[in-house]
């Protein structure tokens, strides 16, 4: 492990002033995916600064019917909070699925946003990785890559993103609060995750310094009837092969709203918005959920090993779709 200097903030502002000025350094919170990537010299940041004492671990109503939930709330308190099992309950079967009780006792709501890819190759720096070393090249593309994304992928990186959390944040229209050298900024959870493009090693819209504070989730009445559902190898400690975030407003029959996201399959959280505005309007059927599910997969693009998730995330949508339809 690379040698790192270590500091403790008891409030946002020092640790921003810590973090700031330094290049290398990172905020460290649960440590869940910081401390397995620093062990393996993945990330080798030169200071650490602990912000686990800073007081944002609440679970807080908003005026709109909305909820706050603070940067440092634990994935298990969060998974249980009442409120969100009754108003957001995809938000908590998404982390009930994802990692193992020990892990979520640790992992931290703003670190689960930021979690980084399980792509072998990243992890593993006697590879080259364009995210590790820009320009260095990407093995997966000719490589084992059945884990690997079919939306989102250039030229330069295929890895997806791992987090079950962030596919029902996206379905939820969440923002990320955040708070840096230059203020506060309120980010829409859709525009928080970038593209690999030319610039794999660059994830999110973060700037060096900026801290994570809150996500929000507005106000969704129908949000109430949403589910979450993962595909994997094992049921447990596994990753998605491919997974589904939906939420249905169904009047008479009918579709007035839609919600669905997908993981597993994205370079990102992949919010399907095109998928969405072709549900509405249309019966709450089987014959609905599968035109959907061909648009959400619209454009993907199978590699070697991982073409199969092309339909598998299609049958995913559709029986994700018809279990939340039947709510």
């Amino acid at each position: 492990m690379h040698p790192f200097s270590y500091a403790q903030a008891a409030e946002e502002q020092a640790a921003i002033a810590d973090v700031s000025p330094k290049p290398q350094a990172k905020f460290l919170a649960g440590g869940t995916t910081l401390v397995d990537l620093m062990k393996l010299n993945v990330e080798t940041p030169d200071h650490l600064t602990d912000i686990t004492a800073i007081p944002l671990a609440r679970i807080e109503p908003l005026p709109d019917g909305g909820v706050r939930i603070g940067a440092l709330v634990k994935n298990s308190d969060l998974a249980h909070d009442p409120t969100i099992q009754k108003n957001y309950p995809v938000l908590s079967e998404a982390l009930l699925s994802g990692a193992s009780p020990q892990l979520r006792n640790m992992a931290t709501t703003g670190g689960n946003i930021l979690q980084r890819t399980r792509c072998y190759y990243f992890r593993d720096t006697a590879m080259p990785c364009n995210k590790r070393q820009p320009g260095s090249g990407c093995p997966a593309i000719d490589g084992y890559n059945r884990n690997h994304a079919v939306l989102g992928t250039s030229s330069h990186c295929i890895a997806s993103n791992p987090s079950d959390m962030n596919v029902a944040m996206a379905a939820l229209d969440a923002v990320v609060v955040t708070r840096g050298p230059r203020g506060e900024r309120r980010i829409p959870f859709g525009e928080f995750h970038l593209l690999p493009g030319d610039h794999p090693e660059r994830e999110t819209v973060l700037e060096h310094g900026e801290l994570i504070v809150a996500v929000e989730l507005p106000a969704l009445p129908f949000a109430a009837h949403s589910h979450y559902l993962k595909v994997r190898d094992r049921a447990s400690y596994a990753f998605a092969l491919a997974s589904a975030a939906a939420a249905l407003d169904v009047q008479g029959g009918t579709i007035r709203q839609a919600r669905l996201a997908l993981g597993g399959v994205g370079t990102r959280p992949w919010r399907a918005l095109d998928a969405e505005k072709a549900l509405v309007g249309r019966p709450a059927a089987e014959d609905s959920y599968r035109h959907a599910a061909d648009i959400a997969l619209h454009g993907a693009k199978g590699y070697k090993h991982n073409a199969f998730k092309i339909e598998l995330a299609k049958r995913t949508v559709v029986r994700c779709l018809t279990i939340v339809g039947q709510m």
